[in-house]
């Protein structure tokens, strides 16, 4: 077809790729990390934890490269715990699974990269209310509670170690203050 070389591409204006095209492509792959509702879009931190664990699974030195493949995210905050921020991530619960076997490698390389930062993982769970029947489910599961769900959150966010005990302390004004063992 003609004299040109194939090392010089199959059109004279066609720029090489830049390092900004190579970041675009790295942001279009961690954007898949994260499963929002239709029409929602991503926040900046929800982003920037995408990116982390995209990041994780693609460095050749991470020990949990093959179980974040099927990890994503729903949602990502920050709270102010006393005088530090905590950054709460939430994890649909079909993946929860998963990241439960790798919560504790997880959640210290991401406070590698989220310095200053303490992470939690939380599954993200379903609350039937008593009217249960307008969704056509004959029983309400045990797991769709409100207490349990409240019981299984305090377990994500206590993970990747377990409650042994808790203890109920209420004081004279009615302030109620649970220690958990």
């Amino acid at each position: 077809f003609g004299s040109r070389p194939l090392s010089q591409g199959c059109c004279p204006a066609t720029p090489p790729r830049s390092q900004t095209s190579l970041r675009a492509r790295a942001m279009f792959n961690a954007r898949k990390k994260i499963l929002k509702d239709k029409g929602a879009a991503p926040t900046e931190l929800e982003e920037e934890v995408a990116k982390a664990l995209f990041d994780i699974e693609v460095s050749p030195s991470s020990d949990i490269k093959a179980d974040l493949r099927d990890v994503y995210i729903s949602s990502a905050q920050d709270l102010e715990v006393k005088n530090r921020i905590a950054l709460v991530v939430h994890v649909p619960f079909r993946v929860w699974k998963t990241v439960r076997k790798i919560q504790g490698r997880l959640i210290r390389e991401l406070e590698k990269k989220f310095n200053k930062k303490h992470v939690v993982l939380v599954a993200n769970r379903t609350i039937l209310d008593k009217n249960f029947r307008r969704k056509g489910l004959q029983v309400r599961p045990r797991s769709r509670t409100l207490t349990s769900v409240h019981e299984s959150m305090l377990e994500d966010v206590v993970g990747p170690t377990e409650i042994f005990g808790k203890r109920t302390r209420i004081g004279v004004d009615g302030s109620k203050l649970m220690k958990i063992i």
